[in-house]
């Protein structure tokens, strides 16, 4: 587990830890509003005021998550 906080535009970092935190979760069956809370719980994750998250992000992330695990396998 890497060290530091993130926030939304880091979509790389998120799909690393989305990955480790859910193994057995596919990330093409989570909703966004479901994908969103995720992120929120994770350890380190930080909002930044003047930076929402927007479906646009919650896409990269879903597919980058995708991708990790994929890599993974």
């Amino acid at each position: 587990m890497m060290d530091d906080t993130f926030h939304w535009l880091d979509v790389d970092r998120i799909g690393e830890e989305l990955r480790e935190a859910y193994p057995g979760l596919d990330p093409l069956t989570v909703s966004f509003v479901e994908l969103r809370r995720l992120v929120t719980e994770l350890d380190g994750f930080q909002e930044e005021e003047g930076s929402p998250v927007n479906e646009r992000i919650l896409e990269a992330i879903q597919m980058i998550w995708h991708d990790e695990r994929e890599d993974a396998d």
